[in-house]
């Protein structure tokens, strides 16, 4: 494999995404539930835009900015109108280890705040490499609180709220995820 490109997701990427969501749900369970309308899922309400990690033509992963719903704005104590969500992040599982996640990670962070906003976003308490992965990059925990749906394995979903830290992006550690 190649150098990994990071680009806004063009139409021409929705069966590319999809096949690579495939091997996440497949290896990860996430989505916990494969979702009626994939495509519809990859397009959440409130979607500012979404971002793809390509290396030429090959999708290796994905992440979007939604507006962020008013639970997470107080979890996170600042309001909805300053901050944006990051959603459907994920990296083919073949991709791992590659830096993908991060580079997406962080590419949606400056879009974001190049839009004089911050990220946030939710993580399910069994996201362990994910959570891992924003704690590498720098967000900060804020909060806690249960989820209004169940998890894969039949549990009440516990999500972990995050923010991005402000100022100039940290150098993570090596990849791991």
């Amino acid at each position: 494999m190649g150098e990994v490109e990071i680009r806004r997701r063009g139409d021409g990427d929705m069966a590319a995404c999809l096949a690579a969501l495939a091997t996440v749900h497949e290896a990860d369970r996430y989505p916990a539930q494969w979702p009626a309308d994939p495509a519809g899922w990859l397009t959440p309400r409130g979607l500012i835009d979404a971002w793809v990690a390509v290396d030429g033509t090959t999708v290796l992963g994905h992440v979007a900015l939604t507006r962020t719903e008013a639970s997470l704005a107080r979890d996170i104590g600042l309001p909805a109108e300053q901050l944006v969500s990051v959603a459907r992040l994920f990296s083919h599982a073949r991709a791992r280890r590659r830096g993908v996640a991060g580079a997406l990670l962080d590419s949606v962070r400056e879009a974001a705040e190049a839009s004089g906003v911050r990220p946030a976003l939710e993580v399910e308490d069994g996201g362990a490499a994910a959570i891992a992965l924003y704690e590498r990059h720098g967000w900060t925990y804020v909060s806690s609180r249960n989820g209004d749906w169940t998890t894969a394995d039949g549990r009440p979903a516990r999500m972990h709220a995050y923010v991005a830290p402000v100022g100039p992006m940290p150098q993570p550690d090596t990849e791991r995820p």
